[in-house]
């Protein structure tokens, strides 16, 4: 079970692509690649994606954290590129509501 991700900081926005599985594993690195971004105020974070195959509740558990330091900055989380398999995760834990997800992807990485 691997993660890879790409960051691109442009300004106030950063672009993430990630790829693999976020799991129990591989959920701490994204916590730890992200998070630092996420405290700086009035950030817009754009996470793609695309290729992310699995995701169990521990990564689910990432975005919701990143999304309240975001909101707590003034920030913005917008998630991109959702399967359909991933949408419906947010949508049964009602997270879809709550957060900015886009099934197309934004300005690539």
């Amino acid at each position: 079970m691997n993660i890879s991700i790409s960051l691109t900081e442009t300004g106030s926005e950063l672009h993430a692509k990630l790829e693999g599985e976020i799991d129990a594993y591989t959920a701490p690195k994204v916590k730890n690649s992200l998070q630092p971004y996420a405290e700086k105020a009035e950030v817009k974070m754009f996470v793609d994606l695309t290729d992310v195959s699995y995701m169990d509740s521990t990564g689910l558990g990432v975005f919701v954290g990143l999304f309240k330091t975001l909101k707590s900055g003034n920030g913005d989380l917008i998630l991109t590129g959702l399967s359909d398999r991933l949408k419906r995760l947010f949508e049964i834990t009602g997270l879809a509501d709550v957060m900015n997800i886009n099934t197309e992807v934004e300005g690539g990485v």
